[in-house]
């Protein structure tokens, strides 16, 4: 198992991180513990997690709908108002067990519960592993806006089973895997040279890549966790990509997070070559591997409209200037400001 030490808690990494849970469960001192999940993890997660922590047979389950259309503050209120029911306090523990919403919205939950309350993660798909579940954001879609509305909260601990991934589609573990592309290019060329080299999911999700992933996202996190500069590098993707996104789903839709940030790596690295940032041969082996893993997107005129109006909520923007971060050579990072409709049609075309 790998330890992982982070600004306030530590990631657990490998089969025996439940046991890590189950021994911060002794030693600490909750009235109450809740177990929020989905149906998907209370199925197939939930047993397994139980047969190891004993001591959490006695939780409260809150189950919720997957899925990122219930990723919003009306799923909050249901949580906020189970929790109430069931007599949470101060002391209280809860365990988001789950993907990147249960681990987002959870993490809001509890930052906001009686003025935050402890939480943990404990992450089930390859997505949540490598990136939501790290690092102390929290949120919820408000209007469907990605992630607009949350805190930045610390979890107590974040224990990592990649066993779990086993009840993962093909799928669900590309979806994943978009972010372990992201950082390997504005972080670690070296990681970078390495993944390209695979193709095959079999290959997505060892405990390996996972670590690493996960140590490169926590190197930004530990200096910058209120994201005033070097923690932006982390949305690479993500300005288009959640768009995109966005976009797709308020159309109703299907999409995932991760198919859409694939999309957003495309077109901000075309932007970033149209810029002299990286030179052709990096665009062309970014696209290309993106291509050989994630389906092509088509937009219609009516998506195109939608994602440039939500380009301009992005949270990187800064007095009504467009500000994305870019691969500046790969393995760093630019936040370039003033990023034009034009340079994103352009690049939109290209693609």
């Amino acid at each position: 198992m790998s330890v992982i030490k982070s600004t306030s808690y530590s990631v657990y990494v490998g089969e025996k991180s439940l046991d890590a849970l189950n021994a911060f469960l002794k030693k600490a001192s909750y009235t109450h513990y809740f177990l929020l999940c989905d149906e998907h993890t209370f199925e197939h997660c939930l047993p397994t997690l139980l047969f190891n922590c004993p001591i959490l047979n006695e939780a409260e389950i809150i189950e919720l709908e997957s899925g990122e259309q219930h990723k919003n503050m009306e799923t909050c209120m249901q949580v906020w108002g189970a929790l109430t029911d069931a007599g949470a306090d101060k002391k209280s523990l809860l365990l988001n067990l789950g993907g990147g919403v249960i681990t987002d919205l959870g993490g809001f939950v509890a930052s906001t519960f009686k003025r935050g309350i402890d939480f943990v993660n404990i992450p089930t798909t390859l997505l949540s592993m490598v990136d939501a579940s790290v690092g102390g954001k929290t949120g919820v879609d408000f209007e469907d806006i990605k992630n607009h509305i949350g805190t930045t909260y610390e979890p107590k601990g974040v224990f990592v089973n990649p066993v779990f991934l086993e009840s993962l589609s093909e799928r669900h573990v590309r979806n994943g895997y978009a972010e372990v592309v992201k950082i390997a290019i504005i972080a670690d060329a070296e990681f970078w040279n390495d993944i390209k080299q695979s193709d095959t999911t079999a290959h997505f999700y060892s405990e390996e890549l996972i670590t690493h992933a996960i140590e490169l996202k926590n190197t930004i996190v530990k200096k910058d966790l209120h994201e005033n500069d070097l923690r932006k590098s982390l949305n690479f993707g993500h300005s288009v990509g959640h768009a995109l996104e966005s976009a797709l789903l308020k159309q109703k839709k299907d999409i995932l997070h991760g198919e859409a940030v694939a999309f957003g790596i495309i077109i901000e690295s075309i932007i970033a070559h149209r810029l002299k940032l990286i030179g052709k041969k990096d665009l062309n082996e970014i696209c290309g591997y993106i291509d050989a893993i994630y389906p092509k997107i088509k937009l219609s005129a009516e998506t195109k409209k939608l994602l440039f109006e939500y380009i301009f909520h992005d949270k990187k923007n800064e007095d009504g200037l467009l500000n994305f971060a870019l691969p500046d050579g790969v393995g760093k990072y630019r936040l370039q400001s003033g990023i034009t409709e034009e340079q994103i049609s352009e690049a939109l075309a290209m693609y």
